[in-house]
């Protein structure tokens, strides 16, 4: 997979890590990309004819067990240095799985977008760092390149009080994986949210619109909530965040329909009904759609002079980065190189960090 960096962090001799999860489509792209840099992980999941058939074909010990108890999480760690969680919605796995991870003293990383699971794993912090533990979710499209352009844009303007991201997809760069779109629907019932004055605040769906001017056009977005709500105030300090995607024209008027359903959306017998046709018509994007998408990543931070200052970011196809900054982020923690606690990518690795998985960033003041 191109992306990865040249020259990655050797891993100390013995050191192993699980990946929970392996048999989803975004875990099969992180267990093809471990074996193809010579990482050897610990495959598991819940469901033995879904985990051996993917052990077998990479050679991988493969562990089974769920996340309702956590004695058996904490005997299922055993001989593992860090867990990479891979399996969502993370509102329901991540929560028992860190638990277990800190009670072991494993370092726990994610590919979570969810910001109710990130603010979770702030809340963790001084626990974490007593026990030795790195607590790092968000290792992948969801958030590593927002989070370093974020980062990147505040070091640029000291004394930013909002931030604005945004994201497009090219050549089939944002089509969506079962996983991704059952996580969706998880939240669909509470709307979107920001973050106003350093707090989280509840919106409508759709709160806010704007044009944004991406590196090769200009497009519509719409506010969502994004996990950059939560994560680039704890990489940047920034107070005000709000973040958007790009949506065509009819959708967008479509919103407030969608928020009329949303009541109906909560409904149990609704959701699963909704689930079960995921799992029927979503595959996510094929081999070719990765190889070709491109994400296109936007940010603009602000002062209250009014100064202001934008950057983009060009990146490969969300899964494809997914998995190669995952595995690498599991890499160097594994390797030493991030301290104890809870950190944001930018935090752990440096704002620079996507520009080593073949990604393009510019940043320079506001025209």
């Amino acid at each position: 997979m191109h992306g990865s960096p040249d020259r990655p962090v050797k891993v100390p001799f013995g050191m192993r890590f699980l990946l929970y999860g392996a048999n989803g489509y975004t875990g099969r792209l992180i267990a093809e990309q471990a074996a193809r840099t010579g990482m050897r992980p610990i495959i598991a999941g819940r469901r033995a004819e879904a985990i051996a058939p993917i052990a077998e074909r990479y050679g991988f010990e493969h562990r089974v067990f769920s996340l309702g108890s956590r004695a058996g999480i904490i005997q299922s760690l055993g001989g593992v240095d860090a867990v990479l969680l891979a399996a969502g919605p993370f509102s329901r796995t991540s929560a028992p799985m860190l638990d277990a991870c800190i009670a072991s003293g494993v370092h726990y990383l994610d590919i979570t977008g969810e910001i109710a699971v990130f603010e979770h794993c702030a809340a963790q912090h001084e626990r974490a760092a007593s026990a030795g533990v790195v607590v790092l979710p968000g290792v992948g499209f969801d958030v590593v390149p927002s989070d370093c352009l974020a980062a990147t844009l505040s070091r640029a303007l000291p004394g930013a009080t909002s931030i604005e991201l945004a994201f497009a997809g090219t050549g089939g760069g944002m089509q969506i994986s079962p996983g991704t779109a059952k996580t969706m629907l998880e939240g669909a019932g509470q709307g979107g949210a920001i973050r106003r004055d350093g707090r989280i605040v509840r919106v409508r769906l759709g709160w806010r619109k704007r044009r944004v001017p991406f590196r090769d056009k200009e497009r519509d977005t719409v506010s969502i909530p994004w996990g950059d709500v939560a994560t680039a105030y704890h990489s940047t300090g920034i107070p005000n965040i709000v973040v958007y995607t790009a949506m065509p024209r009819k959708q967008i008027r479509a919103l407030p329909l969608v928020r009329f359903a949303l009541p109906i959306v909560r409904l149990p017998v609704v959701r699963r009904m909704i689930a079960r046709r995921i799992e029927r018509t979503i595959t996510g994007p094929h081999e070719k759609a990765r190889q070709s998408g491109r994400a296109q990543l936007w940010g603009r931070v602000t002062d209250d002079a009014g100064r202001a200052i934008d950057g983009t970011l060009v990146t490969p196809e969300g899964y494809r980065l997914t998995a190669a900054t995952a595995v690498e982020s599991v890499r160097r923690v594994l390797a030493g190189v991030v301290r104890a606690g809870f950190r944001t990518p930018s935090l752990a690795f440096g704002a620079g960090y996507i520009t080593e998985f073949d990604c393009d960033m510019r940043v320079g003041i506001r025209d």
